[in-house]
């Protein structure tokens, strides 16, 4: 029969090195650690101390994770600041790092990311109306997190 796994309770001490671990592995926010140390048996008081103990080590920095983010987002995935802006924004990230991680956005790379999507999304369409086309196709930049008045510009310029 099906046993459920028994949740070990880690010491402090033990709990420190198994979430250095963690944050070392990828950039992590004050919010995913905080719910790690909980699964370790920590009680709160415990975990403020380790949170502050890793930001002072530079383990956790929450501006480092929202540019790192951004870049992810916007240069591997093509996403537009909209749906960036939400996934910081879920992360529980602080509105000065959200700021300062919208930086890396560079405008250029943004409009070419914009038109890139826009040109290979129009040659899988199979829609042959062209009024439901356009909108198929701002839908679709739209749930990708680009601005609408961005959209309608390069719908345009793919027009002429």
């Amino acid at each position: 029969m099906y046993e459920p796994k028994k949740k070990k309770n880690y010491t402090k001490k033990e709990a420190l090195l198994k979430a250095a671990a963690y944050c070392a592995y990828q950039e992590r926010t004050q919010q995913e650690v905080r719910t790690k140390l909980f699964s370790y048996g920590l009680d709160p008081d415990e975990v403020d101390e380790l949170i502050i103990q890793l930001s002072a080590e530079k383990l956790i920095d929450e501006e480092r994770f929202a540019k790192s983010y951004v870049r992810g987002k916007y240069g591997l995935k093509r996403w537009g600041r909209r749906k960036i802006l939400q996934g910081l924004k879920a992360h529980q990230i602080s509105d000065y790092c959200i700021k300062q991680g919208m930086k890396e956005v560079d405008p250029e790379r943004y409009e070419e990311n914009l038109l890139y999507l826009l040109e290979k999304k129009n040659t899988t369409e199979k829609e042959k109306n062209p009024h439901l086309r356009k909108q198929k196709l701002t839908y679709y930049l739209m749930s990708k997190g680009y601005e609408n008045d961005l959209v309608q510009d390069a719908l345009k310029s793919m027009e002429q």
